[in-house]
């Protein structure tokens, strides 16, 4: 299963190892997956002295990692192939206190500050670019907590369990009985959830005990955020880095090829290499973090975080980009993960053979519809104006599919359920104002984004559509706050432009310091 080139690579990455490490595998005979994951386990066991498999009989299928002889929390109802097999990988490295990925000081603390015990189940598909951050997250906490157990379950291999609790995405979050998360999430969004459910010690301490204090704060650690801190960090300025992830967005981005003198990428690829790019200049990154508050006193521009934590600097420059625009209508909220979507690459193939549609006209609706129709029976392509927006090639393509139907000057009113699961769309007719209804399995919705610029609404000015207006150079409208990227009002939401304008809001702000104006 693993050939000779990652076989290798498997064992440099367990080269390091301190402790031993069972893959401990509890399985009825005859289960139809089990020869293969024994294989798997064998192979990947067979990288390293450290690592061992035991199989024994149990009641269906399950893999239990445990270490120096006692359970880790860490379990997967799977064969942890395909992209979960770096799940698995990091699983065993994070238990021997090695990897990247490991939550700094702050964040393990409010892990560990976490009420009582609780069970976590995560069903996931092993196709899924969106799933190995949440199972891995999810790892990372059942690691650092002795109450927290973490179960990984393909939900392909137990389709029955996955149709009883009605799920149409993945990632699908369990704890216990109840449904915690859907869809792409990271470790601190996950944590902020448990929190709310779980609570918190009282008696434990886990925000810094102090302020910290920057020469720049950068909010956001997209292309935008991360090329204004290294450029702020190459003018000898104390830069610190406040966001939810390293890359933002981008990290949902399957492939990149506009990313001028670099052919091509995907997006987990770049977001790795903006993080390694800000280890160069030893800028200070915290990550994880929900900024919850922004403040101004004396001068100083200050984020507040869910942990507790404060950061303060003369200078912020805001890139906090954009997240995926809702519809707002009745029956939205209640069905994201029953039969409302936004990843067609995730939750496609939950849809194999029935109706969809996709909701948006753009490029993004466009690429969706094409990718969907060759997994479900028909598509439906709804868009509220009169004709598609998207780049001609992808309109060609698209009118050469059989199973695909554009419907333009659609607005959706309504989306409808039975309770269980969605079951269809109330449309109006732009032009006759006729209403109808519409019978569908799934809904993906692709209708852009809109910018995060939330908490900085009352402090400096913005557009209609949220967005914060700069000057040329990224200036807003209150001296010593700069903005970049999406969540600003720059015309056409790329990469490489954010890039630019993250470059450019730090070279203001550095002239602006030298000024005295901030």
């Amino acid at each position: 299963m693993l050939d000779a080139s990652l076989k290798e690579q498997v064992k440099q990455i367990f080269a390091g190892l301190e402790a031993d490490y069972l893959f401990d595998i509890a399985a009825r005979n005859g289960h139809k997956s089990l020869q293969e994951l024994k294989e798997l386990l064998e192979e990947t066991a067979s990288c390293s002295e450290r690592l061992d498999c035991r199989l024994r009989e149990g009641k269906d299928l399950e893999l239990h990692l445990l270490k120096n002889g006692s359970d880790t929390g860490i379990c997967f109802r799977a064969v942890p192939g395909g992209h979960e097999f770096s799940s698995l990988l990091l699983a065993i490295l994070n238990a021997d206190g090695k990897g990247k990925n490991l939550p700094d000081e702050t964040t393990t603390r409010r892990i560990q500050a976490l009420k009582g015990e609780a069970e976590i189940i995560t069903y996931m598909s092993l196709s899924c670019t969106n799933c190995p951050d949440v199972v891995q997250a999810l790892n990372t906490i059942a690691l650092l907590h002795p109450g927290i157990r973490h179960t990984a379950v393909d939900g392909a291999l137990y389709p029955e369990e996955t149709r009883e609790k009605g799920i149409q995405a993945v990632p699908a979050v369990f704890l216990g009985d109840q449904v915690l998360h859907i869809g792409r999430g990271t470790l601190g969004e996950l944590l902020d959830k448990l929190e709310e459910r779980l609570g918190r010690q009282p008696a434990s301490e886990v925000t810094s005990p102090e302020e910290v204090d920057f020469d720049v704060l950068v909010a956001g650690g997209g292309p935008a955020g991360t090329a204004a801190a290294i450029y702020s960090a190459r003018k000898g300025l104390k830069v610190g880095v406040v966001a939810g992830r390293i890359g933002g967005q981008v990290n949902e981005t399957v492939g990149i090829e506009n990313l001028i003198s670099v052919p091509h990428t995907t997006g987990k690829e770049l977001a790795g290499d903006l993080r390694r790019h800000l280890d160069a200049y030893h800028i200070q990154v915290y990550d994880n973090r929900q900024i919850e508050n922004f403040s101004l006193e004396e001068g100083q521009k200050v984020l507040h975080t869910r942990g507790g934590e404060r950061f303060r600097a003369p200078a912020l420059i805001i890139a906090t980009g954009a997240s995926w625009r809702k519809l707002n209508v009745p029956g939205e909220q209640e069905y994201i993960g029953r039969g409302v979507a936004f990843c067609p690459h995730c939750d496609g193939p939950f849809y194999k053979g029935r109706h969809v549609a996709v909701i948006g006209g753009g490029n993004s609706g466009v690429e969706a519809a094409i990718d969907l129709a060759g997994i479900c029976a028909r598509v439906t392509v709804l868009e509220f104006m009169d004709s598609l927006k998207a780049d001609t090639v992808l309109q060609e393509k698209l009118h050469t599919l059989p199973n695909v139907e554009v419907l333009t000057g659609k607005q959706t009113l309504e989306i409808l359920g039975n309770g269980e699961k969605l079951t269809g769309l109330r449309l109006k007719d732009r032009a006759t104002e006729q209403e109808e209804t519409l019978a569908l399995d799934g809904v993906f919705l692709q209708i852009g984004l809109t910018a995060n610029s939330q908490l900085f609404r009352e402090v400096v000015e913005t557009n209609r559509l949220g967005e914060i207006v700069t000057d040329r150079n990224g200036r807003t409208s209150l001296p010593g706050i700069y903005a970049a990227g999406d969540v600003s009002d720059v015309s056409y939401k790329q990469i490489i432009i954010s890039m630019g304008e993250g470059a450019k809001a730090a070279l203001a702000a550095f002239d602006d310091r030298i000024r005295g104006v901030c």
